[in-house]
């Protein structure tokens, strides 16, 4: 079965966000203070998540990427990933993680069935990476990567958020770390989803980064694999890894977007900047589960043909990442 919306896209992505908390504060994420933390019945279940998952799956969803805030840090998250796995049809299990507790858990996530991992990670220089995250250890998160690395995770990708005056400048840095390893680095163009609310940086367009790094680097396109995200990628000539683009503000890839996403509040969005929302729970609060299907093909028949951060016109409200899941 697949599920298409009126634009002809091929919607086979959910994102689940499993809580808005984070041992983290990012700047470009959430604001200094914070964002008003939820009590614990105002958050899903983790059963409530898995009829979610399989009503979606049921549609047509073969990939299920898990978020948060920071997934991590929600109590049982290895046994929910291991039910999510089992879930007929579904090909893909993937997490995003800030690599904070990692080390600790990466083994675990493997065996609960976990494909591959996405790190956040936006310095390689620990007061910069401080800075940035409002207090975190980089050294917690590296040695995070090298316990995933050692776990047998086949390939992990490494985000970093580029931010005009803030971290460009460790660009070809991030690169040279494919030459002999086989991550995935990925350079996400920064989103300016707060208005103004914190500490704003600029965006460096995905073209500029890739045309500082082919001064450097003889670059190879590689071509898109079936499941992979919005990341157009390249590869270093001789190198082990990739490096990627992620340009969602100077040349949007919505025509491609194959996804929605549920908050751990339960509210599904068909897009990242969408207003309009769907609130779960009354649905989740009865037995039918041919209701939760029916109300994720409304949010996909009703999915933007694109944003329009970039054109001045966009009318989002402002929010913080970790409250939707990136």
């Amino acid at each position: 079965m697949s599920l298409y919306d009126q634009y002809g896209r091929t919607i086979n992505y959910l994102r689940l966000s499993v809580t808005d908390r984070c041992n983290l504060r990012c700047r470009y994420c959430m604001p200094a203070a914070g964002v008003r933390k939820l009590e614990h019945d105002d958050i899903l279940s983790y059963e409530q998540i898995h009829r979610v998952a399989r009503a979606a799956v049921n549609l047509g969803v073969e990939k299920i990427r898990v978020t948060g805030g920071e997934p991590l840090v929600r109590l049982g998250i290895t046994d929910f990933l291991a039910g999510l796995k089992q879930i007929p049809g579904l090909k893909r299990l993937v997490l995003t993680t800030n690599g904070i507790l990692l080390e600790e858990m990466a083994q675990e996530l493997k065996a609960a069935g976990v494909e591959s991992l996405n790190i956040s990670l936006d310095s390689l220089r620990n007061d910069r990476f401080r800075a940035i995250t409002r207090g975190g250890k980089l050294e917690r998160v590296l040695a995070g990567i090298d316990a995933a690395e050692r776990a047998g995770f086949p390939y992990l990708k490494i985000n970093m958020v580029v931010m005009g005056g803030v971290n460009d400048d460790e660009v070809a840095d991030f690169a040279a770390l494919t030459l002999d390893k086989p991550f995935k680095i990925r350079f996400i163009e920064y989103m300016p989803t707060l208005k103004g609310g914190g500490e704003q940086s600029s965006t460096v367009a995905g073209d500029v980064l890739l045309a500082k790094l082919s001064h450097t680097y003889a670059l190879e396109k590689v071509e898109k694999q079936v499941l992979d995200g919005p990341a157009v990628y390249y590869r270093i000539k001789g190198a082990a890894g990739e490096i990627g683009f992620i340009t969602p503000m100077s040349c949007h890839f919505c025509s491609e977007c194959n996804r929605i996403r549920m908050t751990s509040r339960g509210i599904v969005k068909g897009c990242l900047f969408d207003n309009g929302v769907l609130d779960m729970r009354p649905l989740l609060a009865g037995g039918n589960d041919a209701a939760l299907g029916e109300a994720l093909r409304r949010v996909v028949r009703m999915k933007a043909g694109r944003h329009t951060l970039m054109t001045g016109t966009s009318d989002h409200a402002p929010f913080a990442m970790a409250q939707i899941g990136g």
